[in-house]
């Protein structure tokens, strides 16, 4: 596809850079139900991972090739022939398959960091990209700090990688350092500088230290002449995250006249991708947050009431149920059957793995029922991202909690949990419910582990809301999250610890993937 071209291919990297964030890193499990999501949402390339960085990081990509059949699978490589060599085996079992390695260009990066001369990264470049294309026949190629690169250099290291074949060229704001003007022409000038820009797809990949990488990704594609965007589901990513892809492709949809460009993105599954992406990772997506924030379609002001009920285009510039979100109650309660609840997950995008999967998430929505008189698709994505977290890692296990609190006394918490199959029962006292509960379990545990995030939200509308929490715990170095959600704050809290204290306690790997 020529840069002349009006479709916009979409390279979503939610797994490989938005993990990079701290505390982000999932499960191949957890890879795997992602990717499938991004796959329901076509997107064109997943960015599965770092094939070199970890064996586990390895095994995602491998069972990401394996799942999905409809997007291009990637793994990124450094530029060097064990690096692309891994990647090439996790990929081997993807239908369609892309090697995306890179090396940094900028004279701060090559001294400082490689301490490599200009020409020995010339030369590494080009064999790196000649090596990936014995591998498959679309490679990625980018220079890292590109930005801040001199452009001669670059200029001549981008030129020899498309001799060796390179199929894209991605120009990365690694610092987020850019601005739209500077970079889209910057992006125009090195494809009018280099003799054959023309056989590669120039892409973007921008992140948001200055708030700028939505503005910087179109400006490269409008002024720069790019035809491939690098992004993340709810702008995941390190620092101040990546490129946001439901800002991106809304921006193209809404205001198509201007852009004239085509994705083949189904932007109904935006939001689920983003519940799923922040319910895995524990991170939260604000409430003011652009296309997928709980308030991005809400009017509070009479003024806009007033226009909204006259006509809906008087203050919305899209529509709520284009991007996936509905006010859609699954009408089931406790008397309902299997097959109906099953019937609601399919149409909700989950893919159980087995019939057992399928008849504990039952158990636990009939159990929801009695609690809850009113049951949201968000429930259902909350009980079976539970049940799924509980088959992954068992070591620690939720039974029950006991909790008192009352002005003018300390509370206390009473928890029952096991540990490997045997059931404990700890006391503890804290500040308040959830600091007592916290010290009822470590009580017994033990963990050592700090305590660097906890994280309340509501999954739905009401006071009988299901409460969804976010621990995010820290320990030599590592960090990861637990999510636990339950009607009663206080028991999803102590859920959320537990999940916690299991990825600790598991031996799967879980890094971030750059080295």
């Amino acid at each position: 596809m020529s840069n002349s071209s009006n479709r916009l291919i979409i390279f979503d990297t939610t797994l490989r850079d938005g993990e990079q964030s701290p505390g982000a890193s999932m499960t191949r499990d957890e890879k795997v139900r992602i990717a499938r999501q991004l796959e329901r949402l076509r997107v064109d390339v997943i960015e599965a991972g770092f094939a070199a960085a970890s064996p586990g990081d390895f095994e995602s990509i491998k069972a990401i090739a394996t799942a999905v059949r409809e997007s291009t699978i990637c793994s990124l490589s450094r530029a060097n022939d064990r690096d692309i060599a891994r990647a090439a085996e996790a990929l081997a079992p993807a239908e369609r398959k892309r090697i995306h390695t890179f090396i940094a260009t900028s004279k701060l990066h090559m001294e400082a960091k490689l301490r490599m001369l200009p020409e020995q990264v010339l030369v590494q470049a080009r064999n790196a990209v000649r090596f990936a294309r014995q591998h498959t026949d679309d490679v990625e190629f980018s220079p890292e700090d590109g930005s801040r690169s001199d452009e001669d250099f670059l200029c001549r290291v981008l030129e020899g990688v498309i001799e060796e074949g390179a199929t894209t060229i991605n120009f990365p704001d690694t610092v987020g350092y850019a601005v739209p003007e500077l970079f889209g022409e910057t992006i125009r000038r090195l494809r009018e500088r280099i003799p054959n820009s023309d056989k590669a797809v120039w892409s973007v990949h921008c992140h948001n230290d200055l708030g700028l990488a939505v503005a910087n990704s179109l400006a490269g594609v409008m002024i720069g002449g790019a035809r491939q965007i690098e992004c993340t589901i709810n702008g995941l990513g390190e620092r101040a995250g990546n490129t946001a892809l439901e800002e991106v492709v809304m921006a193209l949809r809404t205001r198509g006249g201007y852009y004239n460009l085509e994705c083949g993105i189904d932007t109904t599954q935006i939001v689920a991708a983003s519940k799923m992406v922040s319910q895995i990772t524990g991170f939260a997506v604000q409430p003011n947050k652009a296309v997928v924030g709980a308030n991005a379609f809400a009017h509070a002001s009479g003024i806009h009431q007033d226009g909204m009920l006259k006509s809906r285009e008087t203050y919305e510039i899209m529509r709520a149920e284009d991007v996936g979100w509905t006010a859609t109650k699954i009408v089931l309660g406790k008397l309902s059957g299997r097959n109906a609840f099953k019937q609601r997950l399919q149409e909700l995008g989950i893919d159980l793995a087995s019939e057992a999967e399928v008849n504990a998430a039952f158990a636990r929505f009939k159990e929801l029922a009695d609690r809850k008189a009113d049951i949201f698709d968000e429930d259902i994505l909350a009980l079976v991202s539970d049940e799924q977290q509980s088959q992954e890692r068992e070591f620690y296990r939720f039974v029950a909690l006991e909790q008192r609190s009352a002005s003018g006394e300390m509370p206390t918490a009473k928890v029952v949990f096991s540990i490997d199959g045997e059931e404990h029962v700890s006391e503890g006292r804290g500040d308040g419910p959830v600091d007592a509960t916290v010290n009822a379990i470590e009580g017994e545990v033990g963990s050592g582990a700090e305590l660097v995030l906890f994280s309340v939200n509501a999954i739905s509308t009401g006071t009988q809301s299901q409460g969804e929490v976010t621990m995010r715990l820290s320990r030599d170095g590592r960090i990861v999250n637990g999510v636990g959600a339950d009607p009663d704050i206080i028991v999803a809290s102590a859920k959320a610890y537990l999940s916690a204290l299991n990825k600790l306690h598991s031996k799967i790997e879980r890094v971030n993937p750059q080295p």
